[in-house]
């Protein structure tokens, strides 16, 4: 059964952030609250913790995993950007996207799309995300917690965490319990490993993914 610990979702304790690094680095899994849905997680080096997850999610080997980085620096370590992705990423993290890069060799073979060779980026606009990546000082791997027969949505735009909680606290070890409703819209994924964005999946902050690639005159495509 997993552990549930309680953070503010604004000023979460740092004590609490201490603990939860700590369960980390001993491969441990969570639950945790993002700016949009809640995310299956573990460090990015944790190789047991990555097959457990994509064992839970039901994954195959070419489904897109992601990165949870602290900044655009930490993103420029583990992803090959040029000057438009560069200026487009800068303007909008932190939020609610997924960027989709080619990856550079920090990132373990484990990890990657297989044919394609690029991973998901994210920079979270959630404190309890930025704090944690920042007291680890490396990126955290996470897959949306969706479970098999369950989405987690009731169906009003908001995710049922304890609902959500039942699902999954017999296959995680550490649940990082908010205390809110999350909104269950997705992140919008973008993949932006050519000369224009695609869209992959539209989803929150959508409309000022397409406001800053105006400005930057870039023409996103739909998958």
């Amino acid at each position: 059964m997993a552990e549930k610990i309680k953070l503010h979702p604004v000023t979460p304790h740092q004590k609490r952030i201490f603990d939860i690094t700590d369960r980390l680095i001993n491969e441990d899994i969570m639950l945790l609250p993002t700016d949009t849905q809640y995310a299956l997680a573990c460090t990015y080096t944790n190789k047991k913790g990555i097959e457990r997850i994509r064992k839970i999610r039901q994954l195959g080997k070419d489904h897109l995993l992601t990165l949870i980085c602290d900044s655009l620096t930490g993103i420029s370590r583990f992803a090959k950007l040029g000057d438009n992705q560069f200026k487009v990423i800068k303007k909008l993290i932190p939020g609610p996207y997924t960027f989709v890069l080619p990856a550079t060799k920090e990132v373990p073979k484990l990890l990657l799309n297989p044919k394609r060779q690029t991973i998901g980026f994210r920079v979270p606009d959630y404190p309890i995300c930025q704090k944690l990546v920042e007291e680890l000082g490396d990126p955290l791997i996470a897959s949306t917690a969706r479970h098999p027969d369950y989405s987690g949505s009731t169906g009003n735009g908001t995710t049922d965490r304890l609902e959500l909680f039942r699902r999954f606290e017999k296959q995680v070890d550490l649940i990082v319990d908010n205390e809110q409703s999350l909104p269950s819209e997705p992140s919008t994924i973008v993949d932006m490993t050519n000369e224009q964005p695609e869209v992959i999946r539209a989803g929150k902050g959508l409309d000022k993914f397409l406001e800053v690639c105006a400005v930057s005159n870039l023409t996103p495509v739909e998958a």
